[in-house]
């Protein structure tokens, strides 16, 4: 069994995706017996080139996606350059990892909450430093040039590239490069770029083309952020989904299948730019210069370096605030910085609506991690017994549920949900967050497993234990926290989920983030931030008992309570 859990797990967590795709290709050509398309046609593309406004979307899409995703990596590639080794980034190193738990469409209402109007920002400073007695005149968030949405993703994705370069650097001694090239004159942030970056540039590759992946085709964060004339093409295609007019859907599936070669496009062109950096890169680093000759004031270029990073974790953590504060305020008039009173009128009063959404929020998000952390735990275990090891090209397949554009094979995989039985059903529901759920757990929990000392393992061999013996009494508990920590990192991943829910729930489910997102286009702040701080506090509360489980369970194992 153990043998054929790999083939299983990859079936599980690539079949939907590849049959996804299969079952959005036939219907963008116009094959779809259940909706009248008995035969093959182009039809789907004629209506899909002159739908009005697609142009401005896919232009909007590519914009902010490339932008979002440059900026995150530069923001956190000068920061890790800068400050590497120092106390402010080990405490920046903690500041930030919770903020993975949180979804990103709660980020994009707490960044609404803040930088709107009537935000909690100008609250904070009017009148007495604007002048201003009523909100000024400007559109944010759904600004025209995406500008919302840019700074939206990057909020939510330079701290997972941040974690994903802190991973890195543990596997090329990042310390020691750093060092040995600070010992032959260079400035500390020259060093780090020419001797640092190249080496974990190849480790993170794959996580940046997700990330930009993902802000091509992101759907919950621009209903909340983005434009809505032209909304970005992800949006514009859930839009054509969802119309009562069943005809739509030929056009839809033509425009999936075009969302899928946006994305292609656009790795395709940053593995280009990619190329050519390496090119530029390669000519400095042969250069020779160490960055003090020619006077570029590293202490300001350090500044330089840490203010986005201060800037945008104060933004974080401000809109996560203000729905809090939103969720318990009465009356709030601008420019009142705080509201005349409070109250937990929304909380008592639509008690029922938030407690059916958060049940099956948690249920479904602890069934996947559940199911998503044994098989990668008997995958991990296979791994060792059998000697091998995942290659680069196996890592692409593991990434290519995050590299696949979720708009562009959902609608297919609904149709094969719907063939199965299994549309609208709670195994179905399952089934789609565990397509998106495995990959993170699995990188999650690969380095603490594979990192685990097999001389233990030996030991208990040569005293007569069995393999399984081995791993259920040695093994298993010592790797209890990891584990715990990785469905934790699951979890969260299921609580974010939107379009999954939407397409495989077939409308019968309802999420956090499904409400939270229904509710935006209604504007009750109070009830948004509600769900906000429910969608905050689900993931930390799974964070929380990961840590708390293991430190509880083994109290009085001095050796145990540390960490492996």
């Amino acid at each position: 069994m153990l043998r054929r859990l790999p083939a299983l797990t990859l079936v599980l967590m690539l079949g939907p995706v590849l049959a996804g795709l299969l079952g959005t290709l036939a219907p963008a050509f116009g094959f779809l017996p259940a909706l009248g398309g008995e035969a093959l046609s182009l039809d789907p593309w004629r209506a899909l080139m002159t739908a009005p406004g697609l142009w401005g979307s896919i232009r909007l899409s590519l914009s902010t996606g490339f932008l979002s995703t440059l900026l995150a990596l530069a923001v956190v590639v000068a920061f890790c350059a800068a400050w590497q080794g120092t106390r402010p980034f080990r405490w920046f190193q903690r500041l930030l990892s919770p903020l993975l738990s949180v979804p990103h469409v709660t980020v994009a209402f707490g960044l609404a909450f803040l930088l709107a109007p009537s935000g909690w920002l100008l609250r904070l400073f009017s009148p007495w430093a604007t002048g201003l007695e009523r909100p000024p005149d400007y559109l944010f968030p759904q600004d025209g040039f995406g500008l919302a949405l840019v700074l939206g993703l990057l909020l939510k994705e330079a701290p997972f590239l941040f974690l994903m370069v802190l991973a890195a650097m543990g596997q090329v001694d990042a310390e020691r490069a750093h060092r040995v090239a600070r010992s032959l004159g260079y400035r500390p942030m020259t060093a780090w770029m020419k001797a640092v970056f190249p080496r974990i540039y190849p480790q993170i590759r794959l996580p940046v083309l997700a990330v930009l992946a993902y802000s091509l085709s992101v759907v919950d964060m621009a209903l909340v952020l983005g434009p809505t004339r032209p909304p970005t093409l992800a949006v514009q295609l859930l839009t054509w989904f969802s119309d009562a007019d069943l005809a739509l859907r030929f056009q839809a599936a033509a425009g999936a299948v075009l969302q899928l070669l946006l994305v292609i496009f656009a790795i395709g062109l940053w593995l280009v730019l990619e190329r050519l950096a390496v090119t530029l890169g390669r000519r400095w680093i042969a250069g020779g210069g160490r960055g003090a000759e020619r006077g570029l004031g590293e202490g300001w270029l350090r500044f330089l370096a840490a203010a986005p990073t201060v800037l945008l974790t104060t933004a974080v953590f401000l809109g996560l605030a203000s729905l809090l504060v939103w969720s318990l305020a009465g009356p709030w008039r601008f420019p009142d910085a705080l509201p005349s009173s409070w109250t937990l009128k929304v909380w008592s009063g639509q008690g029922a609506m938030l407690l059916q959404p958060s049940l099956t929020t948690a249920l479904l998000a602890l069934g996947a991690a559940a199911i998503a952390a044994l098989l990668c735990l008997g995958c991990l275990e296979q791994e060792v017994r059998g000697g091998k090891r995942l290659t680069t090209r196996a890592l692409w397949l593991l990434y290519l549920p995050l590299l696949a554009p979720q708009i562009g094979f959902l609608f297919g995989l609904q149709v094969l949900f719907v063939w199965l039985g299994l549309d609208g059903v709670w195994p179905g529901l399952l089934w789609s967050h565990l397509v998106f759920v495995l990959p993170y757990v699995f990188l999650s929990l690969r380095d603490p497993y594979r990192a685990w000392d097999p001389r233990y393992g030996r030991s208990a061999l040569c005293l007569g234990a069995s393999p399984w013996r081995v791993f259920w009494r040695i093994k298993f508990p010592m790797l209890l926290r990891p584990l715990l920590i990785a469905s934790a990192v699951g979890f969260a991943v299921s609580v974010a989920q939107y379009l999954p829910t939407l397409f495989a729930g077939a409308g019968r489910f309802q999420t956090l983030t499904t409400e939270a997102v229904a509710l935006s286009a209604g504007g009750n702040r109070r009830l948004i931030g509600a769900f906000g701080v429910l969608q905050m506090l689900l993931p930390l509360a799974g964070f929380a008992l990961a840590l708390a489980l293991p430190a509880w369970l083994y109290r009085n194992r001095r050796g145990m309570a540390t960490e492996h």
